[in-house]
């Protein structure tokens, strides 16, 4: 197959990843605000699409560890990575979340992505093309301690907001109902921060593609074409939604009140945005999990749900290695050429078909992602001052009467 066919499969490959990476990550920043009704759904992924659209201009670090880090590409010291095995590599990513998607999981996207294309790799050029220093230092420690530093910090939060607005035994807090509206800033800022972090992953695999093609020199970070194609994939995802991981994110692992939700959407901001200076391709979600968790523990009276949460934990645990496995395979048939691609193409093509039949059997969206949370908001729906007096004015008004 020619080798510029090749590469413009591999550029659309991973933008389609882009794009199931925004819908499949929308609840990270938005199913919190969404369960608290402080923003409505269909808000609430327009501005988390512009958002992450916004953020996938303001760093390159995360790209510059996949496109020149993880992957030993060019040089004296690096293998070979033909665009074939990237393309492997991504569809093995791609299958993985489609799969997760149709089950409600978050599981991680940047881990089904570095799963693929290790796989690939290794298939491709053996085991010396990964960089194991690399990858574990910036994707596999940052998975095993970020999410306990930023659940850790939710928690304290958590207790720090439900103790500076303390109330009377059986009284409504007001000070309470001005989280709901702190909630959209910090769920903004948990968006802007997905966009400095995933986007950029698709603009290292472009990038990846274009040194191993010979179109770019290695080393160098990704074309301004190359950002601004992946910031629009990502923003375009995120505005369809994921209602499914929405509402395992919203209601599944605990019932979420504005002050909790306040903690965790800022505790998920500041650890993705630490590790996009840093240059860590951390996992948005394994973060936000975290934040949800910690939230829950730091309110009284709240309930974790530790089965959701086992389950989710299962679904990372077997990201990396089932992506992997999967690469894997599809770069063992891209070895016999233009064939094997075709049937890589072929099979990938028909098990995301298959899953979206599967997923029509039980549609989720906007009108019914949050039935099972909507009851949640409306229990810290706490009256403004305005509207206190009001209802103060018609009782004495009733009681005349």
């Amino acid at each position: 197959m020619d080798l510029t066919l090749i590469v413009v499969l591999v550029i659309a490959l991973a933008l389609f990843f882009d794009f199931t990476n925004g819908f499949h990550d929308t609840a990270n920043a938005m199913a919190t605000p969404i369960a608290t009704g402080a923003i409505k759904p269909k808000a609430a992924v327009a501005l988390a699409a512009v958002l992450n659209l916004v953020g996938a201009f303001l760093s390159t670090e995360v790209a510059k560890t996949i496109s020149g880090g993880i992957i030993k590409e060019g040089g004296e010291t690096g293998v070979q990575i033909m665009p074939a095995m990237i393309f492997a590599g991504l569809m093995g990513a791609v299958v993985w979340n489609m799969v997760t998607w149709l089950l409600g999981l978050p599981s991680s996207s940047s881990h089904a992505l570095f799963g693929g294309l290790i796989g690939a790799a290794i298939v491709g050029a053996g085991f010396g093309a990964i960089d194991y220093n690399v990858l574990m230092s910036k994707v596999l420690l940052p998975a095993l301690v970020a999410p306990v530093i930023a659940g850790t910090s939710a928690y304290l939060c958590t207790k720090l907001a439900y103790s500076v607005t303390k109330r009377q035994s059986g009284l409504a807090s007001p000070k309470r109902g001005g989280f709901r509206y702190g909630q959209i800033f910090s769920s903004s800022l948990v968006a802007l921060a997905h966009g400095t972090n995933d986007a950029q992953k698709t603009m290292g695999v472009i990038t990846l593609t274009l040194v191993a093609s010979g179109l770019q020199d290695a080393g160098t970070g990704p074309h301004f074409w190359v950002i601004a194609t992946c910031a629009l994939a990502i923003a375009l995802g995120t505005y369809m939604g994921g209602w499914r991981i929405i509402r395992t994110m919203g209601s599944g692992l605990t019932d979420v009140k504005p002050a909790q939700g306040f903690a965790a959407e800022t505790s998920t901001a500041a650890a993705i945005l630490t590790s996009s200076h840093l240059g860590f391709a951390l996992s948005t979600t394994q973060v936000a999990s975290g934040s949800v968790i910690g939230s829950g523990l730091g309110r009284k009276g709240a309930e974790v749900r530790w089965g959701t949460a086992g389950r989710i934990a299962v679904g990372w645990l077997f990201t990396l290695p089932a992506a992997g496995i999967i690469g894997a395979a599809a770069a063992g048939l891209a070895h016999f050429g233009t064939g094997g691609l075709v049937i890589v193409t072929v099979l990938g093509v028909g098990s995301l078909l298959v899953i979206w039949v599967l997923s029509r059997r039980e549609l989720v969206g906007h009108h019914n992602a949050i039935s099972d949370v909507d009851v949640s908001g409306a229990a810290v729906n706490i009256p403004t001052k305005k509207e206190r007096r009001k209802m103060e004015r018609a009782k004495i008004k009733q009681e005349v009467k």
